[in-house]
């Protein structure tokens, strides 16, 4: 009886939610639960790629480089794109992108046609995001958004996982070509995207009210807005610099022998490990959601990446699998979980005719600054081994902390 009440406590905030807020965040979710799920299949088959196309380290690093620096430009196009036309056409719009280019690199011959086929679906990949954001922030109130965003993220966690599992299924019996087309799938979310989710009556109003051409990108710089756009910019960036340092190799590192420097483990235990760890990730995302809610944004972002960098130096000399499986959860719910706060602290930051824009270019350029780590990681780990490569993600993380003294704590503040 006792757990039902807290069980019904924990859930209060959904309940609290309107239904047009409630069919917004299954919206946002799904549309990000499938950008990871397609974006990350390329990382879960890196190993067969470089053998297969005849990729050394550093030509791979570059093509996660350059999906990264195309994801930037979706997120600005489509973040301006959300504030003009609304959130759910963006949503709609990147969702189909990325699922038709994440089945093109099925079809890829050479690296070159593969890295066309990654520049395209960088682009759907970047505007998910910014217009997902915006589109949760705007339909549920300051008390909740946390949590909100916060079960929104988890679901990038839920699409690596799946990614994961797909993977161990279909590679070993179809090879790696059929994993991405089974990547043209979430195509089928829009349809019911387009007929069940509202724009949000925030954005309506304002658009109606506001004068024609009111909303510029520009304005993002105006002010005391200029300062917290770079800084918003410049922490997310070394955020992202870590995590796709990491996340980005982690499986080939896995997977490829002792000799190149790799653990060794098979396709499936590889997919295993990266289960478990989108298990930890999962419950990063969802708790950070809460903390930040009770004791602010910034103190639960600046302890969850402290933690990170610590976690991740330990990972880095660790060689042993089963410590590896073991860690890698408890290394995901830190250097991932603060994720969530970032869409409310700029949802909270920003006003209504720019969000979308604002979080598209903090977001998405923080991309561009974080678009060098799969390159980096992958020549360092080429002359220096994994464990030094690694190194840099801790860094990055722990330079991420330090920004944070230059942004305000933004908890509780209603959305104008």
């Amino acid at each position: 009886m006792a757990a039902q009440q807290e069980d019904r406590g924990l859930m209060a905030w959904w309940r609290a939610g309107t239904p047009e807020g409630r069919r917004a965040l299954v919206a946002g979710s799904l549309g990000w639960m499938l950008d990871s799920f397609d974006v990350m299949l390329y990382a879960l088959v890196l190993a067969a790629l470089m053998k297969d196309l005849g990729m050394a380290k550093l030509t791979a690093g570059l093509l996660g480089s350059a999906t990264l620096v195309a994801s930037a430009f979706g997120g600005l196009l489509f973040g301006i794109l959300a504030d003009r036309c609304g959130r759910t056409r963006a949503l709609i719009s990147s969702i189909l992108i990325y699922s038709i280019f994440t089945a093109a690199c099925g079809f890829a011959q050479t690296v070159a046609q593969l890295a066309v086929f990654r520049v395209f679906l960088g682009l759907g990949m970047g505007g998910t995001w910014a217009s997902g954001a915006a589109l949760v922030s705007e339909t549920w109130s300051a008390e909740h958004r946390g949590k909100a965003l916060g079960f929104m993220q988890s679901a990038w966690a839920v699409g690596y996982g799946l990614a994961a599992l797909v993977v161990a299924v279909v590679m070993p019996i179809w090879g790696w070509r059929a994993v991405f087309f089974v990547g043209v799938l979430p195509a089928l979310v829009t349809v019911w995207v387009q007929g069940r989710v509202e724009e949000p009556a925030l954005w309506r109003a304002r658009k109606a009210s506001a004068p024609a051409g009111r909303s510029r990108l520009a304005d993002v710089f105006r002010g005391k807005l200029g300062r917290l756009t770079i800084a918003v910019t410049l922490m997310n960036a070394c955020t992202m610099f870590g995590w796709w340092g990491f996340n980005q190799w982690i499986p080939a590192y896995l997977s490829l022998p002792a000799a190149d420097g790799g653990i060794g483990l098979s396709t499936r235990m590889m997919s295993g490990f990266i289960i478990a760890m989108q298990v930890g990730m999962w419950f990063g995302y969802v708790t950070f959601g809460f903390i930040s809610d009770r004791v602010g944004r910034k103190r639960a972002y600046v302890a969850y990446l402290l933690t990170a960098a610590v976690l991740m130096l330990a990972y880095t000399v660790t060689r042993h699998p089963p410590a590896l499986l073991l860690l890698g959860p408890v290394v995901a719910f830190f250097a991932t979980g603060y994720f969530t706060g970032f869409g409310a602290v700029t949802a909270e930051i920003y006003p209504t005719e720019i969000r979308a824009s604002a979080q598209g270019f903090t977001y998405n350029i923080g991309r561009i600054g974080s678009a060098v780590a799969p390159w980096a990681v992958g020549r360092l780990a080429e002359t220096s081994g994994f464990g030094a490569a690694f190194s840099l993600s801790a860094v990055a993380f722990a330079c991420a902390a330090v920004i944070w003294r230059w942004i305000p704590e933004t908890r509780g503040r209603d959305l104008a």
